[in-house]
This record gives C-alpha cells, sequence and structure tokens, in this order.
C-alpha cells in the first residue's frame, strides 16, 4: 500500500473516514484558538449561533441539525444552560421543551462573533477562493446524503 503525501507531508490515509476526523481536528483547533479568549469553544458557538439562527428547537431537532446523538448534545448543552445563554422551556405541548437563547446568550453571540468570523478568514486564506467553495460544497452534500437514508 503506497501513502503519497501532499505538500504538507501528512500521509493520505486510505480511509475516508480517518482523512475527515483529521480535517475536523485541525479546522477545530483553529476556530478554537481563535474564540479561546471569549470564553467559548466552536462546538458552543455553533450551538448558540443554530438557536440564534434558527430560534427554539427541541433537543432531537438540535440533534439532528448538527447531526449529534443526544449524549453528545446533553454534555454540550449542560455548560451553556449553567451560564444562562440558553435555557429549556416548555413548547406548546407538555412533554415538549424547546432550547431556547437567552439575552445573555445574544450578547455572548454578539462578542464572539468576531472571534469566529477571524478563524472564518483564515481558514478561507489558507484554503483559497476554489478549496473554500470546494470544502464547503463537499460537506454540506456529504452531510446531506449520509443523514437521509
Amino acid at each position: 500500500m503506497t501513502h503519497r503525501t501532499s505538500k504538507s507531508s501528512l500521509p493520505n490515509l486510505p480511509c475516508t473516514c480517518a482523512s475527515l476526523r483529521r480535517a475536523t481536528r485541525a479546522v477545530t483547533q483553529l476556530y478554537d484558538k481563535h474564540l479561546r479568549p471569549t470564553g467559548l469553544r466552536v462546538t458552543q458557538f455553533t450551538l448558540l449561533q443554530v438557536l440564534h439562527i434558527a430560534g427554539p428547537l427541541t433537543q432531537g431537532r438540535l440533534g439532528e441539525v448538527l447531526a449529534l446523538d443526544s449524549t453528545t448534545l446533553s454534555r454540550t448543552l449542560q455548560p451553556l444552560a449553567d451560564t444562562a445563554w440558553i435555557r429549556r422551556r416548555a413548547g406548546s405541548d407538555r412533554r415538549e421543551k424547546l432550547w431556547e437563547l437567552t439575552a445573555a446568550g445574544e450578547r455572548k453571540i454578539e462578542v464572539a462573533q468576531p472571534a469566529w468570523e477571524s478563524a472564518q478568514r483564515e481558514l478561507r486564506t489558507r484554503l483559497g477562493a476554489e478549496g473554500w467553495s470546494a470544502l464547503s460544497a463537499g460537506l454540506n452534500e456529504a452531510a446531506a446524503v449520509l443523514r437521509h437514508r
């Protein structure tokens, strides 16, 4: 088995999942570096951002949107609830629970947005316009195809 390397000297991995996970860890590290001064990790910022854009969502729907299992999602939601950036409230049905941003959560997004934008710019610059577009389109397509079995 031959393992060609790119200009970065990382070996090509024979497993698409392993390659994607390696890329995900590298991108996460970049975003976390930019967000560190805000006290947020990119996983937390993403949850706040989704609730900001979509409005209140059930935990199940939030998990679907982010392709996260319930346990991982709960572990990420709890610290945000503890800081009062999000809250859980009853939905139209007594059994339904919705997660929503609080006013403090909206302010936290406003504070963190410039750091997130800085991470976006750095990634876009490093990948180049063509690489950025290809990556974005490919990731969206893969998620859509694989989530709808």
